[in-house]
C-alpha cells in the first residue's frame, strides 16, 4: 500500500488532547520563519498580512499552533533575534494591528498563537543600551560590563566566545568591555537587575492581553550565568553546547525566572504556555525546565542531533521520555528549525535523504508527547547548500570559529505556486533567492498527490487525532518489541509503528493493519515487506 489513508473516517473522530493534561501535552506546533513564510506587498520579505493570509494552509495541515519567530522592532542583525522594542511591530512585517488580526484570524480557525520572547539580550539600538553607552547613571548595570585584563585593560574580561564565533566581549570607547554570548549588536542583560525582571514581566503581559496563547523563550537557559564570570580554559567552545557544563549556559538560577513566568502565565485564562529553547548537557537537566512550577515544555534537542541510526534513536526516546516523566511533562519531539540543516540534508540528501526524512517525520508523530514541525518540512525542502556569498545573511558567516555560518540555506522562502521563483511567495522577489528547480516542491504542485510527502503530513496528523494510541501521553506506555538490527518496533494501545532503517527492504510478520506508511509497503496480512529507509503504522 501506499500513504493513503485506509482508516475509518474521521470526520466523527474526536481529538485525543485530555481534559487533565492541557492541550499542548500532544499538541502538533508549527514554526513560521516570518521573514520566509509569505509577503503580502511585495518587498521580498515575509510578513504578519502574509501569515495570515496562507493560515488555512497550517488549518488544513491539521496543526494545532503555530510558532511566529520574533516581528519586534529590530535592526535586524540576527533576523529579529535583536530586539530593540519588545511592544512594536517591525514597519518589516506590518503593524501592530497586523499582530491582532494574525491572532484573531488563527483563533477563529482553530490555532493557537505562540511568539518568541529575547530575554537573554536585546539590540544594541534597544534605549536601555543606548543610555548605557551614552553614560547615564546606572544605565550599565542594566547589562554585563565589565573591566578588561591585562596591564592597560586591552583583554577581554574572561575567555567565553561567542556562540557565532571570536570573543564574546566588545570594548566601548572608555575601555569597558561587554558581554554578548551571539553578536556584538547584541548585548546580553544581567538578570541581576530588578528593572531587567520587571521590565520583561510587563512585555510578556502586553502580548498575553493582546491574546497570544504562550512563548518560546529563546535561549531559556542563558540569562543567569556563573558568579564571578569564570574562564572556560578551552576554545571551541560552541560545540560544547549541550553537552558539557559551562558557565554561561543552564545556571541553576535561571529556574527561578521561569517559575515567575509560569505564575504570570497560570493567572490567564486560556491554557497559556512556555516553552523552553534549552540546551543542557542531559535529559535529566533538561527536565528541571519543565517542572510542574515551571515551562509546559522544552525543545528536545537530542532527537533533532540523533543520527540515522535505530540503537541511537532508541536511546534518545527512551531517555528523553524517562526525563520528563519523572517531574510529570510532556516530551517534545522536533526534527528541525530556523537554526539548523533540514533534516532531508542532514539525512544524506537527496532520493535517499527525501526517504528518510518521510520516515522521521511519521517515527515522530507516533511518539507520545507534543511534535514541532518546521515550516517546509512538510514539502520535504531540503537544504540549499549553494547559495552565493553575496546573498548570505547569517551574522555567524560573517564571524570566524563559530557555527558553520550557514543557517541561510534552511531560510530560504517557502515555494507555494507556479513554475519558478519567487513560487507564489509574494508578488515580487523573495530576499534570499529560491532554487530553480522547486516547482515540483511547491504546496500547490503536491496538493492532491496521495504519493507527495505534504499530502503524508496531512494523512498522518489526521490519524493521530483519530488513533488514541498515537501522541497522547496519557493513552498509554510505548512498548519495545523484539526486532532486527536497523528496525524499530514499538506499540501503544491499539496501534503499531515500525522503522525500518536498513538500505534494504526487510520481511516480518505484520503487527497489525497497515494505515500510513512512508514507502509503499507490501503485506498479505501475515507478513510484511518493510521497504529501506521507511517507517509505517499500524492499527490492531
Amino acid at each position: 500500500m501506499t500513504h493513503e489513508l485506509t482508516a475509518a473516517p474521521l470526520a466523527s473522530a474526536s481529538s485525543n488532547t485530555t481534559a487533565n493534561g492541557g492541550w499542548w501535552r500532544d499538541a502538533v506546533i508549527y514554526q513560521v520563519y516570518v521573514r520566509s513564510f509569505a509577503d503580502s506587498d511585495g518587498d521580498g520579505v515575509g510578513d504578519l498580512r502574509g501569515v495570515r493570509e496562507r493560515l488555512p494552509h497550517l488549518a488544513r495541515l491539521g496543526v494545532d499552533a503555530v510558532w511566529l519567530t520574533p516581528f519586534y522592532v529590530s535592526p535586524q542583525a540576527d533576523g529579529g533575534y535583536d530586539v530593540a522594542d519588545y511592544r512594536a511591530v517591525d514597519p518589516l512585517f506590518g503593524d501592530l494591528s497586523d499582530a491582532d488580526e494574525l491572532v484573531r484570524a488563527a483563533h477563529a480557525l482553530g490555532l493557537r498563537v505562540i511568539v518568541d520572547v529575547v530575554p537573554n539580550h536585546t539590540s544594541e539600538r534597544h534605549p536601555w543600551f543606548r543610555a548605557a553607552l551614552a553614560g547615564e547613571p546606572g544605565a550599565r548595570e542594566r547589562y554585563l560590563f565589565r573591566p578588561g585584563r591585562g596591564t592597560a585593560g586591552e583583554l577581554p574580561p574572561n575567555d567565553w566566545e561567542s556562540v557565532f564565533g571570536g570573543p564574546a566581549w566588545t570594548r566601548v570607547a572608555d575601555g569597558a568591555w561587554y558581554l554578548h554570548l551571539f553578536a556584538p549588536e547584541q548585548p546580553d542583560l544581567d538578570w541581576g537587575h530588578p528593572e531587567v525582571a520587571a521590565e520583561f514581566t510587563s512585555v510578556l503581559r502586553f502580548w498575553l492581553d493582546l491574546g497570544v496563547d504562550g512563548f518560546r523563550i529563546d535561549v531559556a537557559h542563558g540569562m543567569v550565568k556563573a558568579s564571578g564570570l569564570p574562564d572556560i580554559g578551552r576554545g571551541a567552545q560552541a560545540t560544547l553546547i549541550g553537552t558539557e557544563p559551562l558557565p554561561f549556559f543552564d545556571q541553576d538560577g535561571v529556574h527561578e525566572i521561569h517559575r515567575s513566568w509560569r505564575r504570570l502565565l497560570d493567572s490567564y485564562e486560556g491554557q497559556r504556555i512556555g516553552v523552553a529553547e534549552a540546551w543542557a548537557p542531559t535529559s535529566e537537566r533538561l527536565a528541571l525546565y519543565v517542572r510542574p512550577d515551571e515551562m509546559h515544555q522544552a525543545f528536545n534537542f537530542r532527537f533533532l542531533n540523533c543520527p540515522w541510526n535505530t540503537a541511537a534513536m532508541r536511546t534518545v526516546i527512551d531517555e528523553s521520555l524517562a526525563a520528563t516523566a519523572s517531574v510529570g511533562a510532556p516530551t517534545t519531539w522536533v526534527l528541525s528549525n530556523h537554526d539548523v540543516v533540514r533534516h532531508v540534508t542532514r539525512y544524506g540528501g537527496g532520493a535517499q535523504g527525501l526517504a528518510r526524512a518521510r520516515a522521521a517525520a511519521l517515527l515522530m508523530l507516533a511518539l507520545p508527547g507534543s511534535a514541532y514541525v518546521y515550516q517546509g518540512e512538510e514539502l520535504g525542502l531540503p537544504e540549499v547548500l549553494d547559495l552565493p556569498d553575496a546573498a548570505r545573511r547569517d551574522p555567524a558567516f560573517l564571524r570566524t570559529a563559530g557555527q558553520d555560518g550557514l543557517r541561510d540555506g534552511c531560510r530560504i522562502p517557502l515555494p507555494w505556486s507556479g513554475d519558478g521563483p519567487p513560487y507564489g511567495f509574494g508578488p515580487a522577489g523573495s530576499w534570499l533567492p529560491q532554487p530553480a528547480d522547486w516547482a515540483g516542491l511547491s504546496v500547490a504542485a503536491q496538493t492532491g498527490d496521495p504519493h507527495s510527502t505534504l499530502e503524508l503530513y496531512r494523512a498522518a496528523l489526521e490519524l493521530r487525532r483519530a488513533l488514541p494510541g498515537l501522541g497522547a501521553p496519557e493513552a498509554g506506555a510505548l512498548t519495545w518489541l523484539p526486532a532486527p538490527e536497523g528496525v524499530l518496533l514499538f506499540t501503544r494501545p491499539g496501534f503499531a509503528c515500525t522503522l525500518n532503517s536498513r538500505p534494504a527492504p526487510i520481511e516480518l510478520p505484520a503487527p497489525g493493519r497497515p494505515v500510513l506508511s512512508s514507502s509503499p509497503v507490501e503485506t498479505d496480512g501475515r507478513t510484511v515487506r518493510l521497504p529501506p529507509d521507511s517507517c509505517t503504522w499500524w492499527a490492531f
